[in-house]
């Protein structure tokens, strides 16, 4: 017999708050849930499914989200050509957010927001991301990690070694500084791609044991972009509403 699902009847969750939590085919019904936020960054893989009132609603938040992040809809580009276009407007994109951060008040970068990442761990955590997708996945190096980098949550529990990342507390120019030079080995690396290149075998980081392509290495890097800014501007805009 499987594990039996636990059941929350008459219980009263207001204010509850989950995080790291997998709640795959979760059933609420009957239940009010006026101003509940919800934030799934794999809702759109896969063919995922969010239903409302018996209303599927995923598409449109996808849609919504490319209104909102111009460029956000080449992120699943799949040939060299719209890979280059795709990195042109993500550091396009992340330029406008950080203009925005530099003219907030003093220590506007350092806020965490509901005990979210700041604006600047954020950008560590995307130097991070760009050398285990490109530096270890595709390039193969065995020491990928910029000190500077903030792993994530799992990071630790997961058995990982948390020593690469010594520079706990860089000044937000140090961050500039490296963020740029990752920024720069991603267009420097997608500007004499070729198709054929795609194809080639990468590592998955994280399952070694599952296939992995250059093209899925460099999707996935895309996904991380969008989804942390989509992160960075909504904690700025909380920021400017005065709910930090």
């Amino acid at each position: 017999m499987g594990e039996e699902k636990r059941s929350f009847v008459d219980e009263d969750l207001a204010g509850a708050r989950f995080e790291r939590c997998w709640m795959t085919d979760t059933v609420i019904r009957g239940s009010g849930v006026s101003g509940m936020e919800i934030d799934d960054p794999w809702l759109l893989e896969d063919g995922g499914s969010l239903v409302v009132n018996g209303v599927e609603v995923a598409a449109y938040v996808d849609a919504e989200l490319d209104r909102r992040f111009p460029g956000r809809s080449l992120r699943q580009a799949a040939s060299a050509e719209d890979l280059r276009l795709a990195w042109g407007a993500v550091e396009r994109a992340w330029a406008g957010a950080v203009d925005r951060a530099l003219v907030m008040p003093a220590g506007a970068v350092d806020v965490s927001v509901a005990g979210e990442w700041s604006f600047a761990q954020t950008l560590r955590h995307l130097v991070m991301a760009t050398d285990t997708w490109l530096r270890r996945s595709i390039q193969g190096l065995d020491e990928p990690y910029h000190p500077i980098g903030q792993p994530h949550a799992e990071y630790a529990t997961d058995g990982f070694d948390l020593t690469a990342f010594s520079e706990t507390s860089p000044s937000f120019d140090r961050v500039l500084e490296v963020r740029g030079e990752r920024l720069a080995m991603v267009r420097e690396f997608l500007a004499d791609l070729a198709d054929e290149q795609l194809q080639a075998a990468s590592t998955n980081p994280w399952a070694p044991e599952h296939p992995c392509r250059v093209l899925d290495s460099l999707q996935t890097i895309l996904n991380e972009e969008w989804e942390h800014l989509r992160y960075a501007v909504r904690d700025l805009d909380a920021q400017v509403a005065g709910k930090a």
